[in-house]
């Protein structure tokens, strides 16, 4: 079967309405896949494009599944607008200029990981704040980044290792 990244891509987006819609064990824990999403974007796509896949894909987990409408949104834009940098920094220059994708094989557990904890950080820092963290104590809001981020990294690794198809080879 040929490998689809938009349909893939797609899927796991619903699969990520799901988890807002279904899984709120506790309001120390904000499960997301979208950074690792947005970070696997294939790196043909350019900056530009890369931002507005992420608007309309943060737009319709907000409109779909969320309740407040912009806060993904909010929070997933300026992912897209470090990936580059992110892939440039830990994968090198050379993977976007051939237009190549990452992979665990290809690059090892540790880099994949610091570039998933890299974008889960930009996310979650925006996320929380933008969900009220002035309102609530600081140990709270670092409680939530701290389970959010272990529990999010640890499912980012599994979309991506769904969605480089290289790990396969």
């Amino acid at each position: 079967m040929r490998h689809s990244f938009t349909l893939q891509y797609i899927l796991l987006v619903i699969a990520q309405m799901l988890l807002c819609n279904y899984f709120r064990f506790t309001p120390y824990l904000t499960l997301s896949i979208l950074p690792v999403l947005v970070l696997c974007i294939p790196t043909k796509v350019g900056t530009i494009p890369g931002m507005f896949i992420a608007f309309a894909t943060g737009l319709a987990v907000d409109f779909l599944a969320e309740g407040v409408v912009g806060i993904n949104t909010f929070a997933l834009v300026p992912v897209a607008l470090m990936r580059r940098g992110v892939i440039r920094l830990l994968f090198g220059e050379e993977l976007l200029v051939r237009g190549e994708n990452f992979s665990i094989r290809k690059f090892g557990l540790l880099k994949v990981v610091f570039a998933i904890f890299l974008v889960h950080t930009v996310f979650l820092v925006l996320y929380i704040w933008a969900d009220g963290a002035w309102l609530r104590p600081f140990s709270f809001n670092l409680w939530r980044y701290v389970l959010s981020a272990v529990t999010g990294i640890l499912l980012s690794l599994a979309v991506a290792d769904i969605l480089t198809p290289e790990n396969r080879r």
